[in-house]
């Protein structure tokens, strides 16, 4: 196995294990048994465990932009762009499996103890957010309407992690459309 299988077998079988059950419960021996990876290179890979979780966050990250992006894309009016954002967190939500944002969760890990996660999420976070900020700014509608809807999506996030329901996304919808309507 070259180093690049190597590397996408360890990042998911560390994806699976560290959304699923969190960061500090899940060692680096379990994400060997799960990938086939040897521990020797495992270590080659990311000398430490946090090495592994960051590296975990931006995979995830790009896919999860990427994702969004697309689904937003689909829909021809830019208003509509807006509130397909809260659609595709409401799918998101409903997956099987779903555990809240993952970010959000690594970052209540680990996020106090480890700057290279904590940049990560915050790297995040601040990439959804100037995406919302195009969004509006495609719409022509005022800037600090970006700042209203993140926050509405990041509280159907968190709460959505909590409640396990898809719920939180289509509320956060009803009220972005009044945002819109207001603005």
């Amino acid at each position: 196995m070259d180093s690049a299988e190597a590397r996408e077998r360890a990042l998911d079988a560390a994806e699976e294990l560290f959304y699923g059950r969190g960061v500090q419960s899940v060692g680096m021996d379990d994400v060997r048994g799960a990938s086939g990876v040897s521990l020797k290179r495992l270590y080659q890979l990311f000398p430490a465990k946090e090495h592994l979780v960051e590296a975990y966050l931006e995979r995830r990250d790009t896919r999860w932009r990427g994702q969004l992006a697309e689904y937003v894309e689909g829909h021809a009016e830019p208003e509509q762009r807006l509130l397909a954002v809260f659609d595709w967190l409401g799918m998101w939500f409903g997956e099987p499996g779903f555990r809240g944002c993952a970010w959000l969760n690594a970052y209540g890990e680990l996020g106090a103890t480890s700057a290279r996660v904590a940049a990560q999420v915050r790297a995040h976070k601040r990439a959804f957010r100037a995406y919302l900020d195009a969004l509006v700014a495609a719409a022509g509608l005022p800037g600090a309407l970006a700042g209203q809807l993140f926050l509405l999506a990041e509280g159907a996030m968190a709460t959505a992690g909590v409640t396990r329901s898809a719920e939180p996304a289509a509320e956060a919808r009803e009220a972005a459309r009044r945002l819109l309507d207001a603005a």
